[in-house]
């Protein structure tokens, strides 16, 4: 099974690629076609898109989350 996710957070223009397996995080080319352009479209005008996530959560740092704290 893949183990990579493609995410964005609001506000954000950007998407990034993070591959769980290797341990990266890279940003994305902007997508001109298919199923991501049309996600980036949908995030262009306010839709949240999720498939496959079931816990996604922002913090305001990452010594915030090994802390196990987050502004829920």
């Amino acid at each position: 099974m893949a183990r990579v996710i493609v995410i964005s957070m609001a506000g954000e223009e950007g998407l990034w690629v993070v591959d769980l397996d290797a341990g990266s995080v890279v940003p994305l080319d902007p997508p001109k076609a298919g199923g991501l352009n049309t996600v980036t479209d949908l995030r262009a005008s306010g839709t949240i898109v999720t498939k496959g996530v079931d816990m996604a959560v922002v913090v305001t740092s990452a010594e915030a989350a090994f802390a196990g704290h987050y502004d829920g």
